[in-house]
């Protein structure tokens, strides 16, 4: 399998989460989680990461119910994704994230306890695990 790098994104209406992942070590890298504005982001922020990271594709983070089913931020998730692949042109993927967030919770409060726990770092950390999830599952 050669190396792909992929930028994942853990999509929320005021804050989404950002990682940079590598499948040839098969882990990610956090990055500065992006302010949103109701769920819209800065698009200039992304080119950035996208010119800087140069990556082969995008990872969006789909937020299910516990069983399965979509709620509301399932649908805004998905526009999010189809917006990426329009301004960008490269493929973009979607992955379940049930649980992404309290395991990330988990992995910064084992790294340092409370004051790991801010919503940027928990978001970014996220966007890691959906990552990693995602290559777990697919290769």
């Amino acid at each position: 399998m050669q190396n792909q790098t992929i930028l994942a994104f853990d999509f929320g209406t005021k804050s989404i989460g950002v990682a940079i992942g590598q499948s040839i070590t098969g882990t990610a890298a956090p990055l500065s989680a992006l302010k949103a504005n109701d769920g819209i982001p800065n698009w200039e922020a992304i080119e950035k990461l996208i010119e800087q990271w140069q990556p082969n594709g995008l990872l969006v983070g789909l937020p299910l119910n516990m069983d399965g089913t979509e709620q509301e931020i399932t649908q805004r998730a998905k526009k999010f994704a189809n917006r990426l692949h329009g301004r960008y042109g490269l493929n973009v993927v979607t992955h379940d994230e049930r649980l992404s967030t309290v395991d990330a919770k988990a992995r910064l409060f084992d790294l340092g306890g409370f004051k790991k726990l801010s919503k940027d770092k928990v978001d970014s950390v996220s966007a890691c695990l959906i990552y990693e999830s995602w290559l777990e599952n697919t290769f």
